[in-house]
């Protein structure tokens, strides 16, 4: 949309200077031996991490899901299809509160989230788990493709394209390779495709990282939907990943059977599964700037 290509042009011009992103998602506190870096960026697959960016940090991400693999190579194994494309920025005010907004071109989404660490992980006595907490709000821009033959627009009301969620991330990292992630989160919608459709969701997201290497590392997320909000037929989400840290980049490569990117799409409507063959290849960057 123009007005998150305007909130953009305003932003970069105040970027003053680059810095490696794991030291930017470390904060420190001369009392306590924190645990760092439990996840390497802010995100593991699809799914949200403990994470957050650290004090006065800008990060920048771009976030890409190509077609279906199982269409072969016809149209280059999903290469060829239309893809999921998401830009995000997100701003950590102190290394703990975290403000963020995105523009997402599957079912053209603008989302804008708040993200709160509120325990951090340490070393001997203190907190043995990292947890963050997470709200966001989501509103499609897409018109209603069935006003004329309806006679009325479903999206008459502003509110009723908005939908909403709220989750609390539980992580730790058991040794230098292994951290392990819990996310139980819940979903609204203020409205339903059908009348049957239930307005709100609950699902819980379970996530590994193993570090086989100094920059490398394995990535595992699997998403599971507690109660069914609607008769349609959707998947669990679930990808694994392949994440490597560049300098200033964090960039990670998967395959998932999620075309979507926010939580709402990933959760609840995921349409294909890995069962059929429905996965598709999906990347990652992030970019981390201090100011």
């Amino acid at each position: 949309m123009k007005y998150l290509a305007c909130l953009i042009t305003l932003f970069f011009p105040l970027l003053v200077k680059a810095q490696d992103d794991m030291a930017l998602l470390e904060e420190t506190d001369s009392t306590k031996e924190y645990v760092s870096a439990t996840f390497k960026g802010t995100r593991i697959i699809n799914f949200q991490s403990v994470e957050v960016p650290g004090k006065g940090v800008l990060e920048f991400m771009i976030q890409h899901r190509f077609g279906d693999i199982n269409g072969g190579a016809n149209s280059f194994f999903g290469l060829d299809n239309g893809a999921t494309i998401r830009f995000g920025l997100g701003y950590s005010i102190n290394g703990r509160l975290e403000v963020g907004i995105g523009r997402t071109s599957y079912e053209k989404l603008v989302d804008g989230y708040v993200k709160y660490r509120l325990i951090r992980q340490t070393a001997g006595e203190g907190s043995p788990i990292s947890i963050t907490l997470m709200g966001a709000t989501y509103c499609t821009s897409v018109k209603d493709p069935d006003i004329a033959i309806n006679g009325y627009d479903k999206y008459h009301y502003f509110a009723d394209r908005l939908s909403y969620s709220f989750q609390t991330i539980l992580a730790r990292k058991f040794s230098d390779v292994l951290s392990l992630q819990v996310n139980p989160i819940f979903i609204h919608y203020n409205l339903v495709e059908n009348i049957s459709d239930k307005n709100n969701a609950l699902a819980i997201g379970f996530a590994g990282r193993y570090k086989f290497s100094k920059r490398m590392a394995v990535t595992l997320e699997y998403g599971l939907k507690y109660n069914s909000y609607t008769a349609q037929t959707y998947y669990n989400t679930a990808g694994i990943g392949w994440e490597i840290e560049t300098g200033g980049h964090v960039f990670q490569m998967f395959i998932t059977n999620s075309s979507g990117i926010v939580e709402p799409q990933y959760f609840l409507h995921t349409a294909t599964s890995w069962k059929d063959g429905g996965v598709r290849l999906g990347f990652n960057i992030s970019r981390a700037f201090n100011f």
